[in-house]
């Protein structure tokens, strides 16, 4: 069997204004750093989630994915690609995402398969618990997100495999509100918990 692909997809809508750079352009930069460094072989910027999904399912159809990361926004239990959002409401029939996630899901390399999402606050509060436990029960594989915003560092990173249950805190990571009611995320920072920096390809087994 071919090598197992490593994709990257990234938010190319966050452009920034009169001629000042936007974070796309940071995480082009960056898809061409991990690119050169060998950690991805694939990486594109898109426009929508469904450009996203759809890229994922097609690219290099001979090889299975062995791991996706997508640097973008996020909320608790929400990813973003501009103002479109994909939360849990995606892994349910009839949702206009559930069968273009489906088609990903086909390409997967088995359970030891990695969904990183590298977005801010993800698998914080309640929500990002109940979003983590449904995406990687949906796509059978593991999936990785953090509970902080996050920038140069990068706190609160988590992995949950299929059938498992989140085992951080559910306020873990939270400035304002309630694990049931968030606010306000904190920033990353070099003492909280489970933290690496952006150049960081690889996920700490203790993780």
């Amino acid at each position: 069997m071919s090598a197992s692909l490593r994709l990257l997809v990234f938010d190319a809508t966050c452009r920034g204004a009169r001629l000042r750079p936007g974070l796309s352009h940071a995480w082009g930069a960056g898809s061409l750093l991990y690119r050169g460094l060998g950690r991805i072989d694939r990486a594109i910027g898109v426009a929508s989630l469904e450009q996203a999904l759809e890229w994922l399912a097609t690219v290099d159809p001979a090889r299975p994915i062995g791991e996706i990361q997508f640097w973008g926004h996020g909320k608790w239990g929400e990813i973003r690609v501009g103002a479109e959002g994909l939360d849990r409401g995606a892994f349910a029939r009839g949702h206009r995402l559930h069968a273009p996630l489906a088609r990903v899901r086909e390409r997967l390399a088995g359970p030891d398969a990695l969904v990183w999402l590298r977005t801010c606050e993800t698998f914080g509060a309640a929500a990002g618990h109940r979003f983590a436990r449904e995406l990687t029960d949906f796509l059978g594989c593991r999936a990785a997100g953090h509970t902080y915003v996050i920038g140069t560092l990068q706190s609160g990173l988590h992995v949950l495999a299929p059938g498992r249950e989140p085992g951080w805190p559910d306020v873990e990571g939270l400035r304002e509100g309630t694990a049931a009611a968030p606010r306000r995320a904190l920033d990353s920072a070099p003492d909280a918990p489970n933290t690496v920096t952006f150049l960081d390809g690889v996920i700490p087994p203790e993780f």
